[in-house]
Order: structure tokens, then sequence, then C-alpha cells
């Protein structure tokens, strides 16, 4: 997926994450604190997308180094090829989680476009996908990860490289909008559901996976944002 361009976005979700990141983090900060069970005394920081870095929004190296993130077991080189996902928002926390956010403000979203990697990039990737769908004792065989989900999966494939392959206090934080007025997407946390229930089915993921202590599920309404 192309890079975003760097400045202020004014609709969907990288408008709201936007939003929450500068100007309400409190909150995003207090559901995502407890989700990852942070003592109270520690903070969240953010990275990314800050106004005072132009919104912008990291991928490859610059990722782990915004983060402060090293792989001492497995290189990002050796997992993934050049240009790998852009994430919408980065974080740390006082007692050094690594926060890797996507944000979504509706279900089409969810449903994108497979990998347009040249061949060789592409083996790379495949072999990275299917090393993570055998750790969670899914069949490469039977389901294609780089499909139709291909966003879902190479984030989680990069949770499986930070926390499994290397150790490292990763989380991967999907946040879904509620009532996004102009993106028309979900109302209630119930039909986002619905719809992950659908992804999972078609990627043969478990609900609760080898990796899925680590994957947070936030959701937040626009209208508390717009407040």
């Amino acid at each position: 997926m192309p890079p975003r361009p760097d400045g202020p976005a004014t609709r969907g979700s990288q408008h709201w994450l936007q939003v929450l990141v500068n100007h309400r983090p409190e909150l995003l900060d207090g559901p995502l604190a407890g989700a990852i069970q942070l003592p109270e005394s520690d903070l969240i920081s953010w990275i990314s997308p800050l106004a005072a870095d132009g919104y912008r929004e990291y991928r490859d190296h610059e990722f782990l180094t915004r983060l402060g993130a090293e792989l001492p077991a497995r290189s990002l080189e050796s997992f993934w090829p050049a240009r790998g996902p852009v994430w919408d928002g980065l974080a740390c926390s006082t007692r050094r989680d690594l926060i890797l956010v996507e944000a979504k403000a509706h279900v089409a979203e969810i449903a994108s476009p497979a990998s347009k990697a040249s061949p060789d990039s592409m083996k790379r990737i495949r072999a990275s996908l299917e090393e993570t769908q055998t750790h969670l004792g899914i069949d490469p065989e039977k389901y294609d990860w780089a499909g139709v989900f291909y966003q879902y999966v190479n984030r989680l494939a990069h949770l499986y490289l930070l926390r499994v392959l290397n150790d490292r206090p990763a989380w991967l934080v999907l946040l879904y909008f509620l009532n996004d007025p102009d993106m028309k997407g979900p109302t209630t946390q119930a039909e986002w559901e619905a719809a992950l229930a659908v992804l999972h089915a078609a990627l043969g993921l478990p609900k609760q996976h080898k990796m899925a202590r680590w994957v947070v599920n936030l959701f937040v309404d626009v209208s508390m944002v717009q407040g």
C-alpha cells in the first residue's frame, strides 16, 4: 500500500486518529492502558501521527527507529521487503511497550487489495506469511493470506516478527470508529465484530489464537471525539 501524504486529513479514520492523538488522547489512552494492563503510574507517549511532525506516518526501519525497537534475533530485512506496512499510529509506554495502530472507519476498509509486490518481494512476503500461519496452526495451503485481507495479515505478521521472533513487547492495536458521518460506517460495536468474524473465518484465524493476547480491538464513537 503506498504511503499516505503527510499533512492533516479531513475525513475518515486517518482524520479521527489525528484528532484523537493530538487533541483528545485521553479518549484513546485510557482504554488502551486498560487493555494492555498498563500500571496507573505509566504513561502512553504518541510518536505518530503528530501535528508537530506534519502528521507523518512511518514504515520500514523508520517505524522501528521511532519506537526505539531493536530486533536482535530476526531482522526486518530478512522477514519483509522494503515498502512494507505504513502504520497509522505509533506509541510507546513508560515501561517500553511498542504500540502499533491500524485504524478503520468503515467495513470496506478491512477488505484491502491483494499484494502487488514484485515476484522477488512476493516470495519473501509469502514465506513470512506462511511462517506466521504455521505458528498459529493455520494451513497455508488452505488459506491464502496474500489475498483480499492482505493489509490485516501483514500487520499480524509484523506482530509475529516483533513478539514471537524477537521477544519485543509489541501490541497491535486495531482501532474501529463508530458513527463516522462521512464514511457511513458501523454505528455499533456489534456491527464491527460481525464483520471481523467474517474476516477471521476467511483467514482460518481462531478468535483465541496464539497471538490474540497481543492484539487489541478498540472501538471509539466519533461523536465523543467531536465533543
